[in-house]
This record gives C-alpha cells, structure tokens and sequence, in this order.
C-alpha cells in the first residue's frame, strides 16, 4: 500500500482517485477530502469560514488554484528557454525545464483528483464501464 493511502485501492473508486482521501462512504470521507483541498491551496484559504463550511465551495476553490498553477508550469515551460537564456547556463535552463515538467504531472493529476473528489462531494457516484 503506497505510504499516505488511507485505504486499500478501491475499484469502485473513479482513475485519479487522491491516495490521501478516503473513499465516499467511508468513515471521514468528507474530512479526509477537505484536509486533501486545503492542502492543495494556499494557507490563507483555511482563514475562510466559508470554504470550511462547504466543502463543494471549497473544491471549486481547489480547483482553480491548481488550474492557474498547471498554466503556469506550462507557460513557464514553453517561456524560459527563451526569456532566461541569457542570464543562465545551459544546466540550469535544463533543470527548470525538467522541473517545470515534474510540476504540470503532478498539478495534472491534482486536478484530476479535484475533479473526481469535487464531484463525490455532489453526491455523484462513479460507475465503472466495461
């Protein structure tokens, strides 16, 4: 079981399912879900009463966090070889560029996750198909 999962792999659970949330129905489900959103957005959100009280808000929230942070990595990937060439070694442009690529696979799969555990929280429930 890969460290942070809470529960065995689910097959009833939807691909992109966090590791770090429960499945719905299962005891904390909800408060696993939240304690995962938080996680994904900046410390201020918690200050918010609001997104405390509404899950579903605050995955809307979650979600456009990560959407603008997954553009990001991808126009600074498509940008600093140009706009840093100058100012930076070969090596370090390289790096950046691998880093880039590393951040927009996981802020990708967050948003999936976002999307899955947003609608859970709907109460949809996800029907595998043959």
């Amino acid at each position: 079981m890969p460290e942070g999962r809470l529960t065995p792999v689910d097959a009833t659970l939807p691909p992109g399912w966090p590791d770090e949330v429960r499945p719905p129905g299962a005891p904390d489900w909800e408060q696993s879900a939240v304690a995962w959103l938080f996680d994904l957005v900046p410390p201020d959100y918690r200050a918010h009463e609001v997104l405390r009280r509404y899950p579903v808000l605050l995955a809307r929230f979650a979600g456009d966090h990560v959407a603008a942070g997954l553009e990001a990595a991808r126009a600074g990937w498509r940008t600093v070889r140009v706009e840093l060439a100058d100012q930076l070694p070969a090596d370090a442009i390289e790096a950046a560029m691998v880093a880039y690529e590393r951040e927009g696979t996981r802020l990708a799969a967050a948003a999936r996750g976002v999307d899955v555990v947003a609608g859970a929280l709907r109460g949809e429930r996800w029907v595998p198909r043959l």
